[in-house]
């Protein structure tokens, strides 16, 4: 309780910034509370008002996905929205979906004293993810007592009176059975918030599952309206929202003509470890083929994970093969997702992993892993020719 109570508390100092108030009062930003829905190519209609518009955003977000289980709609059941509106640790709760809110939430809920269930249809968790990092999140999950269901189909979902507890029958590896949860979180991804804008009567082509159609200027088909977010983006961070938003409304307003492919992103997963991500993960540039050769560091042969105890998790550097350009990057740690900015600046900035190796990091800190894949980099050019011709000339200078 006190944790949750605390949590809404700061939540609560947070909100003023997106505050409509904030934008009315302090930006002198004209809203209108209601319900907007297009009504033609130019005009918005909110509250029986026409409004004219000559360019338009759309940003309605998106919702907690749910999945058709039968059942599941006549029980209740928390999404990533409600259950911070809990008021009472549950004993025991059940979590469907495997990704990284149904695992950063899983973990914090055991660590709350919960006994947490994760359910995921696959046979991984963080499916997304960099398999090697997956399986150090797994690990330290299980080492908090989390336990994991695999190739999951789920029969069906009830519960007495539409109250807790709720009653699952799955099937899996081990057959079928039913498990009783006081709380059953539902994380299963998000859907794009679309119906009821009045999208078709602008002109704006879209779909239930992916969203509005954008190009890689964020123009919708109506070229004046525009989308960003999680209602046009499959990167749905908080963090892409913002600089999608900054993309938009240059190109609407400032006749920009910036490019959201431009855009290096970068994502962290808030487990303990965290993993943090940016560029392209191995699979994507076997898909792609494109030869690459990738550098990594161990947190257990770096200096500050030993002291601090935190030898589990590494960094990884995929870079071009026969060059030093850097493709992607992922970081398991406890510091993972500040620690990503680096090779993301390096990215952006077009610098390599060989100039990586020269820029002197303080010791000991646990970002100096980086600094040592740029010179496992280096260490990689020394050809047996260049050791033979280096050696003959030690060997002279004697």
């Amino acid at each position: 309780g006190f944790v949750m109570e605390r949590m809404r508390r700061l939540r609560a100092n947070i909100a003023p910034v997106d505050s409509a108030q904030r934008y009315s009062e302090k930006l002198g930003v004209d809203v209108f509370i209601g319900k907007g829905k297009f009504t033609g190519k130019e005009t918005i209609e909110v509250n029986g008002q026409t409004l004219k518009f000559a360019k338009a955003v759309v940003a309605t977000g998106g919702t907690a996905a749910v999945p058709n289980i039968p059942g599941l709609k006549d029980v209740p059941y928390l999404t990533n929205a409600s259950i911070f509106n809990l008021t009472e640790l549950p004993a025991r709760m059940g979590i469907i979906g495997a990704g990284p809110i149904g695992i950063e939430l899983a973990q914090a809920f055991q660590r709350f004293g919960s006994q947490v269930t994760v359910f995921s249809r696959s046979d991984k968790i963080l499916p997304k993810e960099d398999p090697d990092a997956a399986k150090i999140v797994g690990d330290a999950l299980r080492k908090d007592g989390v336990t994991f269901a695999y190739n999951v189909s789920y029969k069906s979902i009830q519960s007495q009176g539409g109250k807790p507890p709720v009653t699952m029958i799955i099937e899996d590896e081990n057959g079928e059975r039913s498990l009783e949860f006081d709380a059953l979180l539902v994380a299963t991804g998000r859907k794009p918030t679309v119906r009821g804008l009045g999208l078709a009567a602008a002109g704006i082509e879209f779909d239930e599952r992916l969203g509005v159609k954008v190009n890689d200027r964020m123009q919708t088909t109506n070229s004046n309206v525009y989308a960003v977010g999680d209602v046009a983006s499959k990167y749905q961070f908080t963090h892409m929202s913002d600089f999608g938003a900054r993309l938009v409304i240059r190109n609407a307003l400032f006749f920009g003509r910036d490019k959201f492919s431009n855009f290096i992103i970068p994502w962290a997963t808030y487990t303990d470890p965290e993993v943090a991500h940016v560029g392209l993960y191995e699979k994507d540039l076997e898909d792609q083929n494109i030869a690459f050769v990738t550098f990594s560091r161990e947190f257990s042969d770096v200096d500050r994970g030993i002291v601090d105890g935190e030898t589990e998790g590494f960094v990884k550097i995929h870079v071009k093969k026969g060059t030093d350009l850097i493709l992607g990057a992922t970081i398991v740690g406890s510091h993972a997702g500040d620690m990503i900015s680096e090779i993301t600046v390096a990215i952006q900035s077009e610098m390599g992993l060989a100039k990586l190796a020269n820029v002197i990091h303080p010791y000991p800190t646990a970002a100096d892993a980086i600094r040592q894949c740029g010179d496992a980099y280096n260490r990689s050019r020394l050809t047996p020719t260049v050791k033979g011709i280096f050696n003959r000339l030690m060997a002279f200078r004697r």
